[in-house]
């Protein structure tokens, strides 16, 4: 498991923790009455739950949440709110560096800090998912810590900083790995999803330019199995994280505020992609196992850009919280539309549908 996977599993807990933040203050808060959360039935009361933190967290004059800013309007300054956000973040980075040296760094010999040049490995694949996953950190990071209480400048800022720092304990530990090193490839790529995030908020006070990511299962002849699952897992929960030849990144951009025709749909994207296939190792396809030397550069390793459309699902107007929450979190994956591809080969082509 490499770095990128690694950060991206701890985002989707980040994700998570963002709602529960939110649920947990309120209780704490002693906001809620006893019928909320005692004698209505358990999806009633769920939704119920949601409509009132959400409307709370980030309320338009419309009734109509999260639907220009990410940070819009705070709630006032709570010391509970911000000591639980605070803590949470705390445990999560001391938990996840724990975790890491016990599961994945234990299995391979200490050395003093040093660094490590990669980039040159996975036609920058990797460099794309360190982006993607520090901005969806800040994101996450920067709601929690608006409804803390925080204003929207602090908010961000602090959002910003607390997804670097997360992803920097990893590139930390990589410096102190013999195995791979500190890499200013990945740091570069962790500041420019951070940095992504926060300038856009802090200037347009909305995400303009939205990253995201699909993910789309490659084919493998029956001869590269095993490597496929050397490389990347035996499972599709693995190879979501770290299958380079199936994932794609976005730069998702909206038309309504960037072009200004109100004739658009609000939710209606324009999405620019980058993936990459054909890759069967970090730089090139040789590779050595059990004493045997494989040699596939008969595959040549392609990169490929693609345009297409996208949608920004914070955009879909809903009163409901449960919904609200749900758009905003699967709104870090595009939406699959048609698309046009072209390639390192030279070639240009039209898929009618690109997840």
């Amino acid at each position: 498991m490499n770095a990128a996977s690694l950060s991206k599993i701890s985002m989707c807990v980040i994700l998570n923790i963002t709602f529960s933040a939110k649920c947990s203050s309120q209780v704490a808060g002693k906001n809620l009455r006893l019928s909320d959360t005692l004698i209505t039935p358990v999806e009633s009361r769920t939704t119920r739950l949601l409509d009132k933190v959400q409307s709370q967290y980030n309320p338009d004059s419309s009734g109509n949440a999260y639907q220009d800013s990410l940070i819009n309007k705070p709630s006032s300054f709570d010391k509970k709110r911000v000591l639980l956000v605070a803590g949470t973040h705390i445990v999560l980075w001391a938990a996840t560096y724990t975790a890491l040296n016990k599961a994945w760094y234990k299995g391979y010999p200490k050395s003093k800090f040093h660094f490590f040049n990669d980039m040159n490995e996975w036609n920058g694949m990797d460099k794309a998912g360190h982006v993607w996953t520090a901005y969806q950190l800040s994101k996450a990071s920067a709601q929690c810590w608006a409804f803390a209480g925080m204003n929207k400048k602090k908010s961000v800022i602090y959002g910003s900083v607390s997804g670097l720092a997360f992803q920097s304990i990893i590139e930390i530990q990589d410096g102190f790995s013999s195995q791979w090193g500190f890499s200013w490839g990945d740091m570069t790529a962790n500041t420019l999803g951070a940095v992504a995030f926060a300038v856009q908020e802090l200037t347009w006070k909305q995400q303009n330019i939205q990253i995201k990511f699909s993910y789309y299962p490659s084919r493998y002849p029956d001869d590269l199995v095993e490597r496929r699952n050397q490389l990347f897992g035996k499972g599709f929960a693995e190879r979501i994280l770290k299958d380079y030849n199936s994932q794609t990144y976005w730069l998702s951009i909206n038309l309504k505020t960037v072009t200004g025709w109100s004739a658009l749909p609000g939710w209606l994207n324009i999405a620019a992609g980058y993936s990459s296939k054909g890759m069967l190792g970090a730089v090139n396809n040789r590779w050595t196992t059990d004493g045997i030397n494989y040699d596939r550069t008969d595959i040549k390793r392609i990169k490929i850009w693609l345009l297409s459309f996208d949608a920004d699902l914070t955009k879909i107007k809903t009163k409901s919280g449960l919904l609200k929450t749900v758009l905003g979190l699967f709104n870090s994956i595009k939406v699959p539309f048609p698309a046009l591809e072209y390639n390192s080969n030279g070639k240009l082509n039209i898929h009618a549908m690109h997840f």
